[in-house]
């Protein structure tokens, strides 16, 4: 989410009295929402003089985008405030995200020297940059369906997923995905001459245009490459079968239509916890047959088995499995699978009575009490109901009835029909 969407009014934007806007954190906002790829300044309260503070800032441009400039004028900057900074053939404004030491690693990081040629930061930018830089970005969503229109016309095999235009507004910036090389020479002759700017065509991949776009996962949260993840590693189905996930496109595929970047996160984890277990290529022969594994707990260390004419699922420690292998190495076959007494057994029958309970105890708890749907069924045995018409205080009518259900009432005689006379 950018600034932009921010319900508080927008960080690092000024009003017209030139304080900021928003919610007074200057960009740093410690909830997450404010802007894409932010980060916490934990040293920002630290005094340092101003003689040894490092001069190299981290600004932030649209769609996460982060460059270094050099602060060559030692300029007071704070996170988030628009800063007018030199670039190839013009100037461009973007938000301070990060300055200080921390800057220093960010660069270790990326391979960035303090010897390498870093560009300076201008000014601070003043009322009218603003203005002038919310006139360009008015000038993106009409050029970018434009801009498709064309590419369409020409038959271009092309995505064009967003425009960015340089705050001088000189200089636009096209964003595009395609899976084969493109020819848009033609292109780059249009677009200059129908909006009078320099054109830069810069392709990106499908995570970042997943990145750029932002979105929400299957997980509820934001998408990690809009918010965090600057790093794109590649993702292989092997890392859903060392977690016993199933190979399904639909689950492991995530907006971009590859597989999801957060099967990486846990993976070294189980990848140390299948260094104890063992691989089992093929079934364990026992003397009442032989079993095949069924399924795999790493973490409980315990692999299920079944023989061919039962559909019952054992479960054997790792340490059992070992000592099985060992002696069908041998030649040699064990009685019974399990062992006796195996405590394997014991704990998988206990979670199984453990799971039956909660289950009982969750319907019970969620069962409606009997007439709860019908108001009418709660009424006691023999109570009349209450007339529209007559007030509530008004005590019901009871019917009188005894214990044998028949009332005390005296009952009616009925008269008899006379019989028809016979000739």
């Amino acid at each position: 989410m950018g600034c932009k969407s921010c319900s508080s009014g927008g960080c690092g934007t000024k009003t017209a009295d030139g304080k900021v806007a928003g919610c007074r954190n200057n960009g740093g906002c410690r909830t997450g929402g404010c802007n894409k790829m932010n980060v916490f300044d934990w040293l920002g309260n630290m005094d340092l003089p101003a003689t040894s503070r490092f001069n190299i800032v981290e600004v932030r441009f649209k769609g996460g985008r982060k460059d270094f400039f050099r602060n060559t004028d030692h300029l007071e900057l704070y996170t988030g405030d628009p800063v007018i900074v030199d670039v190839p053939n013009g100037h461009h404004m973007g938000h301070v995200s990060l300055q200080g030491e921390l800057v220093r690693l960010q660069m270790l990081k990326k391979g960035v020297k303090e010897t390498d040629d870093i560009r300076p930061i201008y000014r601070v930018a003043t009322a009218k940059d603003l203005e002038k830089f919310e006139q360009a970005q008015l000038r993106e969503m009409p050029t970018l369906y434009r801009t498709r229109a064309i590419a369409q016309e020409l038959k271009l095999d092309m995505k064009l997923t967003d425009v960015e235009y340089q705050a001088d507004n000189t200089k636009a910036t096209f964003y595009y995905s395609a899976e084969e090389r493109v020819d848009f020479r033609e292109l780059i002759k249009l677009l200059a001459g129908e909006f009078k700017i320099r054109v830069e065509m810069k392709q990106i991949s499908l995570r970042q245009e997943a990145g750029r776009l932002g979105g929400i996962g299957s997980c509820g949260r934001e998408l990690c490459c809009s918010t965090w993840l600057s790093d794109f590693k590649s993702v292989s189905t092997a890392a859903a079968r060392y977690q016993n996930l199933s190979l399904n496109p639909s689950k492991l595929s995530g907006q971009c239509g590859r597989l999801k970047c957060c099967l990486n996160y846990e993976l070294d984890t189980y990848m140390d916890a299948l260094k104890d277990i063992p691989t089992v290529e093929g079934p364990l022969m026992t003397e009442k047959g032989p079993v095949f594994l069924q399924k795999t707990d790493i973490f409980k260390k315990l692999l299920w088995f079944g023989y061919d004419n039962e559909s019952t699922w054992h479960p054997i420690p790792v340490e059992r499995v070992n000592e099985i292998l060992a002696m069908n190495k041998k030649g040699l076959k064990p009685l019974e699978l399990e062992e006796n007494g195996s405590d394997a057994k014991k704990e998988a029958k206990a979670d199984a009575l453990l799971q039956n309970d909660l289950e009982r105890f969750d319907k019970k708890k969620n069962k409606k009490p009997k007439g709860a749907e019908n108001p009418r069924h709660n009424r006691p045995t023999g109570e009349k109901p209450v007339p529209a018409d007559k007030p509530l205080t008004e005590k019901p009518i009871l019917a009188d009835k005894s214990l044998n259900g028949k009332t005390d009432r005296p009952k009616k005689k009925k008269k008899k029909k006379p019989k028809p006379k016979t000739e």
